[in-house]
């Protein structure tokens, strides 16, 4: 009998034992080295952009749909305070957008039209006055063929990615309806979403305050450099149709959208400007051009918008770069003007968690470790 009843006695200690054996011997993701948890979250990320990549065609919408709808939240905001019921200010807001995506539409198909029909004849010119530099260059005992020259600068193709990228953007505004029926549905869920996220996460969760104010960061983000943006498009455009640059409203267009990619933006906005001025005009005029874009560019983008931003959300070149082919492999040509939006959105989002801040500062320009912003923050020298 003593046996029989230590037998399940020792039984149980096995059965105990083992579960505790096992339950020790199961390594979790917090129990993996450092490396093993490297290779895991860069196979995970590959999977995300992968599948993000296979369903560009409808990502591509609904980013842009999320992008759209900061813009007139703020506006929504300003309607709701003075006592303009929510659903009465989507509806104006609404209507302000149609109009405005519809214009954009218009104003896209009409001047991109008559860009591409004539695209093949300032080739040809291209073609011919880099000819005649090269007889300048032969004159002076340079030996230089066309071909070779050709092959190594061809300044064609910048009139030809540009096609692409305005054609990208077009096609995107085909679904208009898709893309307004996405902003709607989240500007009507806005008010309520703050509600449900208050009821999962508690009033004073501190995963609800992050949320807040990240989602203040992007808004303000998107508006002030929305704002920036189309400021610097209409003075393009006003220049250049000073100068009597063919097509000013394709290149105001250009520089509206590109005005979204710091650093780099402002410079392939400028090129096919310039070579369409030194096409038309000559060197004397493309200089112009350069100065003109030098002086926009810098008045809007570095004495103004820093004043407007309040503090740093810039992101590093390299970052800036890299997000660019990444963002135009995944989504096609909208990537390049969705690519340093997005990045600014996870770099916002990686700063309000005291535990993913220093990524935030990874992907960051090194100018922003000395600045106010760093200084206000917690535990940092005075």
């Amino acid at each position: 009998m003593s046996g029989d009843g230590a037998a399940p006695e020792m039984g149980g200690r096995r059965a105990r034992g083992g579960g505790g054996e096992d339950a020790d011997d199961v390594a979790g993701p917090n129990d993996w080295s450092p490396p093993a948890r490297i290779l895991v979250g860069i196979a995970s990320l590959v999977v995300i952009i992968a599948g993000i990549q296979a369903a560009s065609s409808i990502v591509t919408p609904v980013l842009v749909a999320v992008f759209l709808a900061a813009i007139p939240a703020s506006p929504i905001t300003w309607l709701a305070r003075r006592r303009v019921p929510r659903g009465a200010a989507v509806l104006l807001v609404t209507l302000g957008t149609v109009g405005v995506v519809s214009g954009l539409g218009v104003f896209i198909g009409t001047a991109l039209s008559g860009f591409l029909d004539t695209l093949p004849v300032y080739q040809a010119r291209l073609e011919h006055q880099l000819d005649q530099f090269v007889a300048w260059l032969r004159s002076y005992g340079l030996g230089v063929s066309l071909q070779e020259l050709w092959d190594g600068v061809e300044p064609g193709r910048a009139l030809q990615l540009i096609g692409s990228l305005l054609s990208g953007v077009g096609g995107l505004v085909s679904n208009g309806v898709l893309i307004l029926l996405i902003v709607v549905f989240i500007l009507l869920e806005g008010e309520s979403l703050a509600v449900k996220l208050r009821a999962a996460f508690g009033q004073d969760a501190e995963a609800l305050r992050q949320l807040g104010r990240f989602l203040d960061s992007f808004k303000v983000y998107v508006a002030i450099k929305t704002l920036m943006s189309l400021a610097t498009g209409v003075l393009i455009w006003l220049m250049l149709t000073l100068l009597g640059i063919d097509f000013p409203r394709v290149w105001g267009l250009l520089a509206f959208l590109l005005n979204y990619i710091p650093n780099i933006g402002s410079i392939i906005a400028a090129v096919p400007a310039v070579l369409l001025a030194l096409v038309q005009y000559g060197p004397t005029k493309a200089l112009v051009v350069i100065i003109g874009y030098l002086v926009v560019n810098n008045v809007l983008g570095v004495a103004i918008e820093p004043r407007l931003m309040g503090r740093g959300v810039g992101l590093s070149p390299l970052v800036v770069f890299l997000s660019l082919i990444l963002w135009a492999w995944v989504l096609g040509p909208v990537g390049m003007v969705l690519a340093v939006p997005l990045m600014v959105g996870l770099k916002l989002a990686l700063e309000v968690s005291d535990s993913t801040r220093w990524l935030a500062i990874l992907l960051g320009p090194a100018s922003e470790l000395g600045g106010p912003a760093q200084a206000d923050r917690p535990g940092a020298s005075s």
